[in-house]
């Protein structure tokens, strides 16, 4: 595994952590994100456990690079989706921003385990 795939894998898995518990744990900001995105509580609640069990994929796989892979896409999909939730409510560009950079890393992550 090389030292690029390691950072992104880390970061992404990182960012995926705090995110999931943060929503889970039901933290104003993202109480009030989902009130602006028009979404149910309870979306919140799934999102989070969505997101920490992609994380649990990508720490399983520092050891088994094709559990990565799946996580990468798993967690792609998911940003992918808060993405157009910003963009069905015509939020600025700039708050789907945040999204569409972990989209990138989870492509990247998912792309490059592929190549390994």
């Amino acid at each position: 595994m090389n030292i690029v795939l390691i950072v992104l894998q880390s970061f992404l898995l990182v960012a995926m952590t705090f995110g999931g518990a943060n929503k889970l744990l039901g933290t104003k900001n993202f109480v009030e994100m989902f009130d602006s995105l028009r979404l149910p509580q309870w979306f919140r609640v799934v999102t989070g456990i969505v997101q920490l069990v992609g994380a649990a994929g990508l720490v399983i796989g520092y050891w088994k690079p094709e559990v990565a892979a799946w996580a990468g896409i798993w967690l792609g999909v998911t940003m992918l989706v808060a993405v157009l939730a910003h963009f069905r409510v015509k939020h600025p560009a700039g708050s789907a921003v945040p999204a569409s950079i972990l989209t990138l890393v989870a492509a990247a992550v998912f792309f490059v385990q592929q190549a390994a």
